[in-house]
């Protein structure tokens, strides 16, 4: 028996996957991996940490229901816009307040009497 024929084959040649197939099915289809870890001492928990882990491509993970990017202002451009002009909007209410509160102050009035 020679040696070669002992050595398993590369992957992608014959009938073996290649890594971009794994990868390809692992995304279609999406992976969890669950798992806890606790912190006890005599019988008294201390820790309790749960850690949950999906892999999938967006569109599975959409399909799933998955798509707390798309509201996250560090994460979706959308989602800073519309954080920004919440709060643009919450800013100009307030500023109106304050003017009903005290008519005829306006931002002339404030810097006059600045020193």
């Amino acid at each position: 028996m020679s040696m070669a024929s002992r050595l398993p084959e590369p992957y992608g040649q014959g009938g073996g996957s290649n890594l971009a197939d794994i990868l390809e099915r692992v995304l279609d289809k999406g992976v969890v991996i669950a798992g806890d870890i606790r912190i006890n001492l005599l019988d008294i928990e201390l820790l309790t940490i749960k850690l949950r882990l999906i892999v999938a491509s967006v569109d599975k993970a959409k399909e799933m229901g998955i798509d707390w990017w798309e509201d996250d202002p560090a994460l979706s451009s959308g989602a800073r816009r519309n954080e920004l002009a919440r709060e643009n909007a919450e800013l100009r209410e307030r500023l109106a307040r304050l003017e009903e509160l005290e008519p005829g102050r306006g931002p002339k009035d404030v810097r006059e009497e600045s020193p």
